[in-house]
């Protein structure tokens, strides 16, 4: 039997029934699919997928997908040596690049600094040059120990990509050099250590082309690099950056060129091993260490990565100094890593999602990352598409991608109006296609398939930003 109550209940709700469209006709919502649903969809082939977002209010994950999966980081790895290259050096941090004058000899001493470009050379050529006065050295020396020399950050890469550089003490331009051609009947080539204000000739290193296709080829002999350029790789004119293999060599060349501009000759430059010593007679500093780290964050510098790193450690090589930085990772309670460099450009490192969305929810994470990262990440490949195509509700995302073939990372924050955070990493790879076409340059499908991966990453953020959906409330009871 239905007592009174109950058949108050039902009349209201059969009232309430009769007076609201039918229920075929109102829109429907769109289910929230989980991740797994989403990676089934994304056409990811046989990619694997690591997901977690962490509420920064709650300190616990609102939505995973096999969080401790550990998966190739890429250059979202450049996220954890930001943050171990502020507790260990600092954020007043400076590099510094001297000029000594040790007895007849003038030495120019590499600090580190990965931002020192041609401009800034030349400003210390023209202090030098003031300091000096009618003295003239007999002999010139460039040092580049302050760190170890690293040939290539990454082995097995294409030898033509500038963003696989040596790494040593001295750096100038990112040790890359920048080679312009113009191809008629032959072709007439220029390599210039190119900046904003000034592009001296880079005397140290050669090239030629040859017939045909192929690949760049580079050889290194008595100080200097040469490259062969195949012809098919050319147009009619065009630039390009190429990378540096021998940097000490390379800004001596260049800064005896802005000092015999600045009004002080030298002779050729010879590098040195021994620590140089002598009085300082100019001296150029780099921005605060946060300046470099914003610079490295949104422009991706694995050089950068890599010199941070190294200085940080203070260890004798790129191994040994990122299980350096894997042994702090775990000192911060974050998790585990398996990390052969700095950059993320090894295709060996290895580190979960949960790890790095737990090392970002760390308050010294939150109060020095978002200002360093970029705001819409994705918008250089999905354009309107990167925030939804600018729907209203789409979550303010600031983070850092990666990529490598078939590899395609995101970690960050995300966060809504009402203000609700989260601090989440998206780790996708399909190790099959990255290791059948390691070192190659943008194989074939990778780029359609990295435009699916951001695709998933967005809707991946954007889901974990959705407030849980609310039961349909009940009449009040009579």
């Amino acid at each position: 039997m239905m007592d009174r109550r109950g058949f108050l209940f039902s009349a209201l709700s059969a009232s309430a029934l009769l007076a609201t469209p039918a229920l075929a006709d109102r829109p429907r919502h769109r289910p929230v699919l989980s991740p797994a649903e989403m990676l089934a969809q994304a056409r990811l082939g046989g990619a694997e997928l690591g997901f977690v977002a962490i509420d920064l209010t709650t300190e616990l994950p609102v939505s995973e997908h096999q969080s401790g999966l550990m998966l190739p980081p890429a250059s979202t790895l450049k996220i954890v040596t930001a943050l171990y290259a502020l507790d260990r050096l600092g954020a007043a941090h400076r590099f510094s690049t001297r000029v000594l004058r040790d007895g007849d000899r003038l030495v120019l001493a590499g600090g580190g600094d990965p931002t020192l470009d041609s401009d800034g050379l030349a400003s210390l050529a023209g202090q030098a040059a003031q300091a000096a006065g009618d003295w003239r050295p007999a002999r010139f020396a460039v040092w580049g120990g302050a760190l170890p020399r690293v040939v290539e950050i990454a082995p097995g890469q294409a030898a033509h990509l500038a963003y696989n550089p040596a790494v040593s003490g001295l750096i100038l331009n990112f040790n890359r050099v920048h080679l312009g051609w113009r191809c008629d009947t032959d072709c007439a080539l220029s390599l210039e250590a190119r900046a904003s204000g000034h592009s001296p000739r880079a005397y140290t290193i050669g090239a030629g082309v040859r017939p045909g296709g192929g690949a760049y080829l580079h050889c290194v002999g008595e100080g200097r690099e040469h490259w062969d350029i195949p012809r098919a790789g050319l147009g009619a004119r065009g630039t390009r950056w190429l990378p540096v293999r021998q940097p000490e060599a390379y800004a001596g060349d260049v800064f005896q060129t802005l000092a015999r501009a600045a009004g002080l000759p030298l002779p050729s430059p010879e590098v040195i091993e021994e620590t140089p010593s002598g009085h300082e007679i100019a001296r150029h500093d780099s921005q605060p260490l946060p300046a470099v780290l914003g610079g490295m964050l949104r422009h991706s510098t694995n050089l950068t990565a890599e010199v941070l790193g190294l200085a940080a450690s203070g260890a004798d090589g790129q191994v040994a100094s990122a299980q350096r930085m894997v042994e702090w990772l775990q000192a911060t309670g974050a998790g585990m890593a398996q990390l052969a460099d700095h950059s993320g450009l090894n295709a060996g490192n290895r580190i979960s999602g949960e790890t790095l969305a737990r090392l970002l929810a760390r308050p010294e994470a939150q109060s020095a990352l978002p200002a360093l990262l970029n705001p819409d990440p994705l918008r250089d490949v999905l354009g309107e598409a990167s925030r939804g195509g600018g729907k209203a509700g789409a979550p303010l995302v600031q983070a850092k991608t990666g990529t490598l073939n078939f590899v395609s990372s995101l970690a960050g924050y995300a966060s809504m109006p009402e203000g609700r955070r989260v601090a989440f990493a998206v780790l996708a790879a399909d190790e099959a296609r990255r290791a059948a076409t390691e070192g190659q340059d943008w194989p074939e499908g990778s780029l359609a398939w990295v435009k699916r991966a951001k695709l998933l990453q967005r809707d991946l953020v954007a889901a974990s930003m959705a407030p849980p959906r609310a039961l349909r409330a009940l009449p009040p009871e009579i």
